[in-house]
């Protein structure tokens, strides 16, 4: 049975990460556990930044957006003799099992870890919400109120001078924060991965918004296209003038909506759960409403389907 945990958190932050630290410290410390944090993720690891966590270590934290305990990327975890490293690290300190909190390169470097002998669980935290095997991830809820906040306020301003906003969102290879956001802001197009891009449809959907309003709202997932070229299309074959607005990293930050930080308490209290019942190499999972657990390395799949069904439903709306 476990008796010491390590928890980190890795890659890119996400709102309810510090949630989901406080839920595995206090749970685990509930079960008379020894909590030690991980400073900066598996480059912490790998230099030995541990240390022993209690009560206070993770007070007034909930509130708060990204990690207190930093985090970082490694791309040499990928190899091995970097992993050993960092294994030997985590003996010095006794620790028995870490919960690598983050999105699918904590994911890849806790299966990892299992793989040579290291109890691990992994939570699924990124806003961009593409961990397979659960609904949602920690920190998608609060950047998509974050974007739909701000492209509420630009509609004001693209409305008042008769313009199309073009909006960058992030979401790199997953297209749910765009979707999601143009459903939830009545966008008249989005160009994401699973949407693809058909610039003949998006002048068509503008110039059938043009017909009813002085104004339109295209959503555009990061990397899919050029954004300036894209306006100037906007500008010379629809009636409206097309500015464009890239987010950037303003929709990691803030504090996590109420739904995040339940969800991460929530998911925090079952990485304990499973380690106190001898699991490893586990993902926790919100799906249909229940907390469950699935194994890591399904959970780094690459399944469409959810974004997918929500691409039909904006395109019945539009």
């Amino acid at each position: 049975m476990v008796k010491r945990i390590g928890v980190l958190t890795a890659g890119g932050d996400a709102p309810g990460m510090n949630a989901a630290i406080r839920a595995v410290a206090r749970t685990g410390m509930t079960y008379g556990l020894e909590l030690y944090g991980i400073h900066d993720g598996y480059l912490g690891m790998y230099e030995g930044r541990i240390e022993p966590m209690n009560r206070k270590s993770v007070s007034e934290k909930m509130s708060n957006g990204g990690t207190f305990l930093g985090t970082a990327r490694l791309a040499d975890f990928a190899l091995e003799e970097v992993r050993k490293v960092a294994i030997s690290k985590l003996k010095e300190f006794g620790i028995d099992a870490v919960v690598a909190i983050g999105g699918d390169g904590t994911y890849r470097g806790a299966l990892a870890l299992h793989e040579m002998g290291i109890k691990t669980v992994a939570i699924p935290a990124t806003i961009d919400n593409d961990i397979e095997g659960t609904d949602f991830t920690i920190g998608f809820d609060t950047a998509l109120q974050t974007i739909v906040e701000a492209v509420d306020k630009l509609r004001d301003t693209s409305s008042s001078h008769g313009r199309c906003s073009i909006v960058e969102v992030m979401g790199r290879n997953c297209g749910d924060l765009a979707i999601w956001t143009g459903i939830a802001t009545g966008a008249e197009y989005v160009i994401c991965k699973e949407v693809g891009y058909n610039l003949k449809d998006v002048l068509a959907n503008i110039n059938k918004a043009a017909l009813v309003k002085n104004h339109a709202i295209i959503i555009v997932a990061e990397n899919m296209v050029n954004l300036n070229e894209l306006a100037k299309q906007v500008g010379e074959n629809t009636p409206f003038e097309a500015r464009t607005t890239i987010l950037g990293h303003v929709q990691r930050g803030g504090s996590p909506t109420p739904r995040d930080r339940v969800l991460a308490s929530q998911m925090g209290s079952a990485a304990i759960h499973a380690l106190m019942k001898d699991e490893s190499g586990i993902s926790v999972a919100f799906k249909n409403n229940k907390i469950i657990t699935i194994p890591i390395k399904n959970a780094i799949k690459q399944d469409d389907t959810q974004v997918l069904d929500m691409c039909k439903l904006f395109k019945e709306l539009w």
